[in-house]
C-alpha cells in the first residue's frame, strides 16, 4: 500500500505542477539584425547566424533583414533554413520582393506559433515598405499565449515614417490592452528619439540605459530593441548585447525576462 502511494504521488506532482499555473516563468528573448546572413568579412553564412542565436539558447527570437529565394542569398530560403538549423519554429513576414523572391523579418520560436500575420506599415515618400510580422506563441506553463512582433523600421534621416509606424504598432496594441506582448526588432533610431518616446507611451525597454549595437565593431548607438507589454507582467532578469562582431552588421540584444502571473 505504502508504495502504491509513493507511485501514485510521483505521477501528480508534474501534473499538479503544470496544472497551477501560477508560477513565473522566465523567457529568454533574442533581436538580430542579420543582413541577410552576410558578415563583415563579406562572406554569406547562415550556420555562423545560427551559432550566434544559439549561443543564448532563446525561446523566442526576432531577426530582420532576411532573405527568402533572393538570387543575392544564393535564393536559399533563409527563413526556413534558420528553423533547421536552430531546431525552432518560423514565421516569415514578407515585405518587399528582391531578386526573384522576398524581403523582411522573422520570428523563431522554441514553442509552437498558434497563429501569425504580416502587417504592413506606413510608407511615406516612397521608401522601402516596411512591416511587422505578428505571431501568437504557446508558452508552457503560461494561461495565455504571447505575442511577439518583430520589425525593421525606416532608415532615412527624416523621422516621419518611422513616427507613424509607431502610431501604427501602438494602435495595434491598444486594442489588446491585457494581451502578454513583446515587441522587438531594428528601430532605425536611438532611445531619446521621438519614435522611441512615442513607442514608449505604450511599450516599456528592457533597458533604462542606452545599450549600442552599431556601428558592429564599436558600437557607439542603439537602434535594436526589446520592448514588452503590460508593464505589470513582465520583470527583467537580464539584459545584454552580445559580443559577437563578424557575422552581420548589427549585435544582437539579448533579455531574460520573467512573466509575471495576472493579479
Amino acid at each position: 500500500m505504502y508504495a502504491l502511494r509513493f507511485l501514485l504521488l510521483v505521477l501528480l506532482v508534474p501534473l499538479a505542477q503544470c496544472a497551477g499555473g501560477d508560477e513565473p516563468i522566465q523567457l529568454r528573448i533574442l533581436s538580430y539584425n542579420i543582413h541577410h546572413g552576410e558578415g563583415i568579412d563579406g562572406k554569406l553564412d547562415l550556420q555562423r547566424i545560427a551559432n550566434v542565436i544559439l549561443s543564448v539558447n532563446p525561446d523566442l527570437v526576432a531577426l530582420q533583414e532576411v532573405d527568402q529565394n533572393a538570387l543575392r542569398s544564393e535564393s536559399v530560403d533563409q527563413p526556413s533554413e534558420l528553423a533547421r538549423l536552430t531546431k525552432m519554429h518560423a514565421a516569415f513576414g514578407a515585405n518587399i520582393p528582391l531578386q526573384g523572391g522576398h524581403y523582411g523579418n522573422v520570428v523563431l520560436s522554441r514553442f509552437p506559433i498558434r497563429k501569425h500575420a504580416n502587417h504592413l506599415l506606413p510608407n511615406i515618400a516612397n521608401g522601402e515598405q516596411r512591416g511587422y510580422i505578428e505571431a501568437t506563441i504557446e508558452i508552457p506553463g503560461a494561461a495565455d499565449p504571447v505575442v511577439l512582433m518583430a520589425t525593421h523600421l525606416d532608415h532615412r534621416r527624416d523621422e516621419r515614417e518611422r513616427l507613424e509606424s509607431a502610431n501604427a504598432i501602438n494602435a495595434k496594441a491598444k486594442k489588446q490592452s491585457q494581451q502578454i506582448a513583446l515587441l522587438a526588432g531594428d528601430m532605425n533610431a536611438v532611445p531619446s528619439s521621438d519614435t522611441m518616446q512615442r513607442l514608449g507611451a505604450v511599450w516599456t525597454s528592457v533597458s533604462d540605459t542606452p545599450m549600442p549595437t552599431i556601428p558592429v565593431t564599436t558600437p557607439a548607438r542603439q537602434i535594436d530593441f526589446i520592448l514588452y507589454r503590460p508593464q505589470q507582467r513582465w520583470k527583467v532578469v537580464e539584459v545584454n548585447v552580445l559580443d559577437e562582431a563578424v557575422a552581420s552588421d548589427h549585435r544582437a540584444i539579448f533579455a531574460v525576462l520573467e512573466l509575471q502571473p495576472a493579479e
